[in-house]
């Protein structure tokens, strides 16, 4: 199975991550990870496939869902990456996961 740009994806349906992967996202420590879908919900399968994920570990990983801040500051990396590295414009994003993180008062 690949995705619409032609890569693969593991038999999850992961495609490599855009993102470094090598360490917590979020604290940097090293060690045993998770793999985290930056844009979760309904989008968690479009989120695996474009690889927008990151590793973190299960302590930032159970944080992450109690603060708001860091999992908004993760979705703004991963916007800023998918623009990146796919070429796309705001509106892309915006049209593939309903809205974006990156312009104020599209929130």
């Amino acid at each position: 199975m690949v995705n619409e740009y032609g890569v693969q994806l593991d038999l999850h349906g992961y495609a490599p991550s855009i993102l470094p992967t090598d360490g917590c996202a979020n604290c940097k420590r090293e060690g045993d990870m998770v793999r985290h879908e930056i844009f979760h919900g309904p989008f968690r399968q479009k989120s695996k496939a474009y690889g927008l994920w990151v590793t973190l570990c299960p302590n930032c990983h159970m944080m992450l869902h109690a603060h708001p801040e860091i999992d908004r500051g993760l979705k703004k990396v991963g916007e800023t990456a998918a623009i990146l590295h796919y070429g796309w414009s705001i509106k892309d994003f915006r049209d593939r996961f309903g809205k974006n993180y990156l312009e104020v008062g599209d929130e």
